[in-house]
């Protein structure tokens, strides 16, 4: 295979050629997550989100009973941070990386192309850095990495019981009293969603976030308790027993995280900009054979809304601690592996 050579002229102009296109990569590079979620564009820097309080009721007719309630509005901001990434590279290097994994195309692929791969190989790189940190990411003004950039859903949770906004009292908090294992995980998850809302245990497309590994404890437990069922006919289980309107949703970004929720894509809110000046995506050269590739782009997320009737939020129990044997052999552990705990 012959080199490619690619000037700075052409990555620059690329750029600027795309840049649409390419500020939309690193979003792309979401799409499996944003399935379950609400992505909002234009948001720079905050856009406040919430609901309508109060109520209202018709009675019997009477010229003089005025409803006087108030009709207020519940606030919560949807934050997006900017952040920005300078990457030095060989363009000839990546380009040979990417031609290589773009074989099918053949001969045929014109620079302009190739430098289009190049650039759009770097920003989906930034947006599986994001995806990555959708639950975990915690707000660091002072740090350099995706992890800093935003504070993630499983951060916010956090932040919330804490302040007490999400407490069992309110009716959006359940405490698991044991870890979820393949041994009880049905008994588990279908007593956390009945202690949902009921609004929200007939809410259709209510979505169950876990991690996978508390989802393989599920099919595994289901597949255990109910294999000689006629009905149970598939291994993989997409709603919870019970509930056909709530769908099981495995994300690999849940591993190891202290909460599962319980919600609907709407209240997930997902927040970018995708249409300012704001935001960009540039090459410059300050140095011989080596290009900066700079991006700048806004990033955030939020609940809507933290009523019972779209979240609840369930807090794991810690597995329960491996008692080693008595000293002399023969003694027997107690509670057993906790291997399988989540």
């Amino acid at each position: 295979m012959g080199k490619v050579n690619i000037t700075d002229t052409d990555l620059a102009t690329s750029a600027r050629t795309y840049r649409k296109d390419l500020l939309m990569v690193p979003v792309h590079a979401l799409a499996k997550s944003l399935q379950h979620m609400t992505l909002r564009t234009g948001i720079r820097h905050s856009e406040k989100v919430g609901e309508l309080t109060g109520d209202i009721e018709i009675g019997p007719y009477s010229e003089t009973r005025v409803d006087d309630e108030n009709v207020g509005i519940i606030t919560r901001e949807l934050k997006t941070y900017l952040g920005s990434v300078v990457k030095k590279f060989s363009p000839n290097s990546v380009a040979q990386t990417v031609y290589g994994s773009s074989i099918t195309k053949g001969e045929s692929l014109t620079n302009v192309e190739i430098v289009r791969l190049v650039l759009a190989f770097l920003a989906a790189k930034i947006g599986a850095g994001i995806d990555r940190h959708l639950f975990n990411a915690v707000r660091n003004a002072s740090g350099t990495k995706t992890v800093d950039l935003f504070d993630g859903f499983d951060t916010i949770t956090a932040a919330e019981v804490t302040a007490g906004n999400i407490a069992t009292a309110k009716g959006n908090l359940y405490e698991f009293s044991e870890a979820i294992t393949k041994l009880n995980a049905v008994d588990q998850i279908v007593a956390f969603c009945r202690a949902a809302d009921d609004f929200l245990q007939e809410t259709k497309g209510a979505k169950l976030i876990i991690s996978r590994d508390i989802y393989n404890a599920y099919v595994d437990d289901y597949k255990a308790t109910t294999g000689a069922i006629v009905y149970n006919d598939k291994f993989l289980q997409k709603s919870v027993e019970g509930f056909s309107n709530i769908e099981l949703v495995p994300m690999y970004q849940k591993k190891g995280a202290p909460f599962i929720q319980l919600t609907t894509k709407s209240n997930m809110l997902v927040g970018v900009d995708q249409e300012s000046d704001e935001e960009s995506l540039i090459v410059e050269k300050h140095a011989p054979f080596v290009l900066d590739f700079i991006a700048t782009m806004f990033f955030g997320a939020q609940f809507e809304t933290l009523d019972k009737s779209r979240l609840l939020v369930g807090k794991l129990a810690a597995p329960k601690p491996v008692t080693p044997p008595a000293s002399g052999g023969g003694g027997q552990q107690e509670g057993g592996s906790e291997s399988d705990n989540q």
